[in-house]
């Protein structure tokens, strides 16, 4: 996610003289990246990346951490300003102003100070400012210490006013389903279950916790009692209730990443200093915090040879060890062996001696590593791959003029499907289900150009996701296409064109079905195998699908004949067919009529007359008027006699 820091703000805690286009230019060589730095008349703001894994560059001070770190890789001199607090509060399992009864498996750290005597006011100049540099609306004094410790630090804090927490008692438990809650922006929440949430001592619910505080406890004008929250939560019960309510907030974007436990010592004294100072309120000598199981220091051994060896380079001894204390690791060497301690805010994200390695590289800086190109045999190539052969299928539709297209495998239930697969965290109701068929995503695309009165064909490939019971549900890679303001017949002729242009013999068996008019859907048949269906749709444009993986195995060896020496008899025959009548019936009927009937093709319809041009061809001689008449005689009779058509 992006984040926006105030230059004015980061130099609180980064002494430097490099000009911000510097800084700029360091993170984004060693650290997150600076996507962009807009100049103010008296600042400079700087819009920077951040990774899932780095939550601890959130804040001004994470972000102040990693350029006086990355700055002096490019021989600019910086150093980190450590953040101070005046607060001496001691920290104690029990307070006499809260009881609080916490699920330390949805909340591994919870820690709250009362403090008392507040006077709600405007926010000074200085706060309000930065505030809304950074994008976040200055409300009064109370409500933008919150946010400023937020986007200084990284580490969401609440304030509830205490004196609406009856019987002065936290319970802080998941969720029953079904439960409900107001939250600050007025909205009104039904929970799934399993959310973490607060209530107080007469069971009212007063805080979704990690996403946004509820109104029963909201701070007001007549608040005069403060209790500073500040804690941790499991990430994955913020991100489910995030994503299942649809109701997000930069609380819970921070809170789903996992934050340091370890932060909230120093958020909640850089609480209590600013509102000691900003709203004369007094804070009780001992803040409670719940914290039973606090993480265990990770100490990782690395060996001089194996840094060089995976580097590529050696680096001196002195050069590594500064690399990594600059970020707050500790290490120490003993001998060729290394020892780095990994600090609080990195536990989550350096796991394993590799991640250590990728600490020296980005601060020494990966610019300076030797580029070697790669060496070694070429790969083979993979037997049967799939993409040349998907690649001339749309290169063969894109000759007929098709259009691809690419639409979400993610639709609403209404278009997924008997049976379909439910998304346990969907993004939101049009996008919760895996669709089964291609059908309702190409009719949507088609809507979406409803304006265009000319003939247009779209298409695409991609995998449909078909149910099975007790397991996952099967991909199978689809062809589907749709025509628009197209004849039946001039659509169904582009898929028997394809279908030749890969030597593959289609069968066509009428079958009504849902979704089509009636007569007018044709099932697709290659080997005594069904390929799909091909037909015309209730709203009236011409749908077809194609099973991708059938329609490969149809393709037949391509066999050469020798050219006839002795040239065709040529002639057209018109007749008249009942309404109804097959076309394609009657052209095999021509054709097995005899063996010299080498091709027939249907030439021009008018009403009811379809006109057919036969050739007559003998391998091994020219044919006579008299022998072609005969056939033709033949033909006719057959024709009439199964069809009823009469030769006009």
């Amino acid at each position: 996610m992006n984040i926006t820091i105030s230059d004015n703000w980061l130099r609180d805690y980064l002494k430097t003289k490099a000009a911000s286009s510097k800084i700029a230019d360091a993170l984004s060589l060693s650290g997150p990246s600076v996507e962009k730095v807009t100049r103010l008349k008296d600042d400079s703001l700087y819009s920077i990346e951040v990774t899932t894994n780095r939550v601890d560059c959130m804040g001004v001070y994470g972000i102040a951490r990693e350029a006086s770190a990355a700055l002096p890789a490019h021989t600019v001199k910086a150093s980190l300003v450590p953040l101070k607090s005046k607060s001496r509060q001691t920290f104690a399992k029990t307070v006499r102003y809260l009881k609080a009864e916490v699920d330390t498996t949805l909340c591994p750290r919870f820690a709250a100070v009362l403090i008392k005597g507040v006077k709600m006011a405007a926010s000074p100049e200085w706060m309000s400012q930065r505030l809304e540099r950074v994008g976040v609306r200055s409300i009064n004094n109370v409500v933008d210490i919150s946010n400023y410790i937020m986007k200084e630090l990284g580490q969401p804090v609440h304030t509830f006013d205490y004196d609406k927490i009856l019987k002065g008692k936290m319970l802080l438990r998941p969720s029953r389903k079904g439960e409900t809650i107001t939250t600050l922006d007025e909205k009104k929440h039904t929970l799934p279950g399993g959310d973490i949430v607060i209530e107080d001592g007469k069971g009212r619910l007063i805080d979704l916790a990690g996403i946004m505080g509820g109104t029963l406890s909201a701070i007001d004008d007549k608040t005069k009692n403060v209790l500073l929250f500040v804690q941790t939560y499991n990430p994955l019960n913020i991100r489910r209730t995030a994503m299942s309510l649809a109701h997000r907030s930069e609380a819970s974007d921070i809170f789903e990443k996992g934050t340091d436990p370890e932060l909230i010592s120093l958020a909640i004294r850089r609480g209590i200093d600013l509102f000691e100072t900003l709203t004369g309120g007094k804070a009780e000598e001992t803040i409670l915090d719940i914290y039973p199981n606090p993480p265990g220091a990770k100490t990782i051994a690395l060996d001089f040879d194996f840094i060089s060896g995976f580097l590529g380079t050696v680096l001196p001894k002195h050069q590594i060890g500064k690399a990594l204390t600059s970020l707050g690791f500790e290490a120490g060497w003993r001998g060729k062996s290394l020892s780095v301690k990994v600090p609080s805010w990195r536990l989550k994200d350096v796991q394993i001696k590799e991640d250590v390695i990728e600490e020296i590289a980005r601060i020494w800086g990966y610019q300076r590593l030797p580029g070697i190109i790669m060496q070694g045999a070429l790969t083979e190539p993979l037997v049967d791959s799939p993409f040349g052969f998907e690649a001339k299928v749309k290169n063969i539709l894109k000759g007929y003029a098709g259009i691809e297209v690419y639409s979400l495998s993610l639709v609403a239930k209404h278009e997924a499907g008997q049976g379909a697969l439910q998304l346990a965290n969907p993004l939101g109701e049009d996008s919760s289900f895996l669709r089964t068929s291609l059908l309702p995503s190409l009719a949507r695309a088609a809507g979406e150009n409803a304006g265009v009165k000319e003939a247009f064909h779209l298409f695409e490939m991609a995998n449909v996701y078909l149910p099975r019971k007790g397991d996952l549900p099967q991909e199978k890679m689809m062809l589907a296409g749709i025509f628009v303001n197209t004849g039946f017949r001039q659509a169904k002729g582009i898929i028997e064109a394809l279908a030749e242009e890969l030597n593959v013999t289609l069968g066509f068996i009428p079958e009504d079905s849902q979704y089509f008019q009636p007569s007018q859907r044709l099932l697709l048949k290659c080997s005594n195998k069904f390929l799909g269906q091909f037909g015309m749709l209730e709203t009236g444009e011409i749908y077809y699908e194609l099973d991708m993986a059938l329609l490969k195995l149809g393709i037949q060896p391509r066999q050469y004949k020798k050219i006839p020496s002795h040239p065709a008899q040529i002639e057209d025959i018109t007749l008249i067919l009942p309404a109804k009548s097959r076309v394609g019936d009657v052209i095999f009927a021509i054709k097995s009529t005899s063996p010299l009937i080498s091709e027939v093709v249907l030439g021009t319809i008018y009403n009811d007359a379809y006109t057919f041009r036969l050739n007559y061809q003998h391998p091994q001689k020219t044919l006579t008027d008299s022998e072609t008449e005969k056939i033709r005689g033949t033909i006719l009779k057959i024709l009439k006699r199964d069809f009823g058509a009469i030769a006009k």
